[in-house]
Formats: structure tokens, sequence, C-alpha cells
């Protein structure tokens, strides 16, 4: 995946997000480990699995709202509690997962 360093893209807190394929990272971040970069290659392939990065995003909003009212508009909470995210975070420490054992649409284990 393409990484692009720079001062403005994700949020401060955050060190790397993926946009359409390509990974945005604080320049304080630089370089990324190796699991941030899985973490969010597995957001590509959950992409993949929506049916392109627009379904991808739109599921991704939808999920991070409902998780605010359930948690009372607690972001970390409601973050955590995104489907997306937690595949990424219980498997992003496992380089191999995308290539070797992940299956398509598997972030739907974690609904």
């Amino acid at each position: 995946m393409k990484i692009i360093y720079n001062s403005f893209i994700p949020f401060k807190g955050f060190s790397a997000m993926m946009l359409c394929g390509v990974i945005f990272a604080r320049r304080e971040h630089r370089p990324l480990s190796a699991t941030t970069i899985n973490h969010e290659a597995i957001h590509r392939a959950q992409a993949r699995d929506c049916g392109g990065y627009l379904w991808f995003y739109l599921r991704y909003l939808w999920f991070w709202l409902r998780g605010l009212v359930k948690y009372r508009f607690d972001n970390k909470k409601a973050y955590h509690s995104i489907p997306f995210e937690r595949e990424a975070y219980a498997y992003e420490y496992r380089l191999e997962y995308i290539t070797t054992c992940r299956q398509t649409n598997a972030w739907k284990n974690f609904v």
C-alpha cells in the first residue's frame, strides 16, 4: 500500500488511516510499524468485501453513529464498537492474516 506522510490526516491522536486504498499517516509516526500497516490493509480488504470504498465508508459511518447513540456520545467507545475496527484490532498483529486465513466478510463476525 502506498503511504503518504503529512501533518493533517488523520486527526491528532491517530497514527494512520486508509482512504481509498492509500494510507495517510502523521509525520511523527514515521516509519509506520508493520502492525499499523497490517491494520490498514485489513480495512482495505473490508472495503473490497463491501463492494467498494463508498459502501465501506457509509457502513463505517453508520456503525460509528449507532455506537455514539448506544454509548451516549462516548466517541472512544463508539469507535471501538465498529465491527471493521474490531476485526482490524483483533488481527493486526497477525501479519499473515490477510494472505492466509482471512475469509470474505470476516468483519461480519464482529457485528
